[in-house]
């Protein structure tokens, strides 16, 4: 029978727990505050001129129509009657200053803002990365590789968002609400009354938007991650997927999800498609009526005409940053679920800690000691019931058994990839979870069944075991485990560049690599 798209997604299953934001609502929770913060601590001083910056954009920005007001109704008057250009020319000077001063701003605002923004996501990946490695074996084997490509992806990109353009929209959207109903009700109360019966229509519009768009960007969100876990595990899988013919189904899977990320798109975008356009016909509406009260008010010279026409422009401006408000809902939503997941991320402790104060290993001789080691990677499955042994140091040793005997576990243990859930293990008489992980790694080193090769040259591969290893001691590494003939006869020997995964090499010859790499690190204990 086969699998429905909802439980098969490639070569893995991503959490619906992990993709989803359910009950995140418009708050952040407290470790993705604890995160944010610990990554806004280090430019307090930089967010704060950015801020006092655009304090003085939004001065300057709204200037203009109260000098416009200023213009007509004490700058021009006087030449009608003959008299001094003096109070006009000064009013186009400081307008002329304003706009200069409110360029200047805002440019020295991107720059500050775009500073700050790429300066926290360098320092957020290298979080990421640096966490990432340390985070134990059993983190990464049920941790799919489509889950990091999206943490590191689009999670970044929403909060690279919210960091570059959010915030400044934020700043600058509630400066200039807050500062033109100030305006406008300085300038004249009876039309700001007008204009605030129209506000509160875009009020309700606003709330109506922000639900559906909350719903529609979560929707959004898991979409996407579906689409990526499903193409990077199904690439990464590719193998597994022509052996079974599975290209077919995997393309049928595809466009399953690829579907519900169309779907969430045009839903988001049918919301705005009816926000924007209805809050410029609310603010439409409200600039005629104004207009024809304003007009009669102007008539009866109850105002004057200044007054009226600063106001129809400062109107105008009213309903542009209502909008943005909403816009940024959208990018917190984003954001919020991103660090959510991030700040999860980077919370999950190492199930192989590192002791607090570590026995140095010199000179290990390689005797292990498993005393009454019992071992399950799910509870209720033991893999090693109750395990005693001792492998005396210099000896080979070799391991068998059905497959599921426990032979892997056995290396894991030795290799501290994993901790024993009873008994330990010891080597040279020190439990292993008393030694310094790097340490360990120093002593124990294994050849895993992967033979994983990285970009670059063979000799960087089998430099990898001793970083900085010379040449000669390369090749040495390479000929006492009969490596060196067949590098010798690739295209450029020892400097035949690999490709991705080692694809221009054969499966034999990457373990022969990854065997003098071992063998270059010359550990006291050899795990093959």
């Amino acid at each position: 029978m086969s699998a429905g798209t909802d439980t098969w997604r490639g070569v893995a299953a991503e959490d619906v727990d992990d993709i989803g934001t359910p009950g995140l609502g418009s708050f952040l929770r407290s470790r993705s505050r604890k995160l944010l913060a610990s990554l806004m601590r280090p430019h307090k001083r930089t967010i704060w001129l950015s801020l006092a910056v655009i304090v003085a954009f939004n001065c300057t920005s709204l200037a203009g129509p109260w000098l416009v007001h200023l213009a007509i109704d004490r700058g021009i008057p006087p030449l009608l009657d003959g008299g001094s250009a003096r109070p006009l020319i000064v009013i186009i000077v400081v307008f002329v200053f304003a706009t200069l001063v409110q360029g200047a701003c805002d440019y020295l605002f991107n720059r500050l803002t775009g500073r700050i923004g790429q300066d926290i996501l360098y320092d957020l990946r290298l979080r990421l990365y640096d966490h990432f490695q340390r985070l134990s074996i059993s983190f990464h084997e049920r941790y799919t590789s489509g889950r990091v490509v999206s943490r590191l992806t689009s999670d970044i990109d929403a909060i690279s968002e919210l960091l570059t353009y959010g915030l400044q929209t934020l700043a600058w959207s509630l400066l200039s609400v807050i500062s033109i109903i100030t305006l406008m009700f300085l300038l004249d109360v009876p039309l700001s009354l007008i204009a605030m019966m129209a506000f509160s229509l875009v009020v309700i519009g606003t709330i109506w938007f922000r639900i559906n768009s909350a719903r529609a960007y979560r929707a959004t969100r898991e979409a996407v991650a579906l689409v990526i876990v499903h193409f990077v595990e199904s690439l990464a899988g590719i193998r597994a997927v022509h052996a079974f013919r599975r290209e077919p189904r995997n393309r049928e899977i595809f466009e399953d999800v690829n579907g519900r990320y169309r779907e969430a798109n045009r839903w988001a975008a049918r919301l705005i498609a009816i926000y924007g356009p209805g809050t410029r016909i609310v603010g439409g509406i409200s600039s005629a009526a104004v207009l024809f009260v304003g007009g009669e008010r102007v008539v009866h010279t109850d105002i004057k005409v200044g007054v009226l026409i600063a106001f129809l422009l400062y109107l105008r401006r009213f309903f542009d940053p209502v909008q943005e408000l909403a816009q940024f809902y959208n990018a917190f939503q984003s954001a919020a679920a991103a660090l959510e997941k991030l700040s999860g991320v980077l919370d999950e402790p190492p199930a192989v800690a590192e002791p607090v104060h570590p026995v140095a290993l010199h000179n290990a001789q390689g005797e292990v000691r498993f005393e009454n080691v019992a071992f399950h990677y799910r509870p209720g499955a033991p893999v090693l019931p109750h395990l005693d042994v001792v492998i005396p140091a210099g000896q080979t040793v070799a391991l068998v058994g059905e497959t599921g005997a426990g032979k892997t576990t056995v290396a894991r243990l030795i290799g501290r990839f994993y901790d024993p859930t009873e008994g330990s293990v010891l080597l040279d008489g020190i439990d292993l979870r008393d030694v310094g992980v790097d340490d360990l790694r120093r002593a124990v080193v294994t050849v895993t069944q992967e033979n994983f090769l990285f970009s670059g040259s063979v000799a960087d591969n089998i430099e990898f075991g001793q970083p900085g290893a010379g040449r000669a001691d390369i090749e040495a590494a390479a000929r006492a485990i009969g490596a060196d003939e067949f590098i010798r006869a690739l295209p450029d020997g020892y400097d035949t560049v690999i490709d991705e995964e080692g694809s221009n090499v054969s499966a034999g010859e990457k373990q022969l690599i990854t065997i003098a790499r071992a063998f270059l690190a010359d550990p006291s204990l050899l795990i093959l």
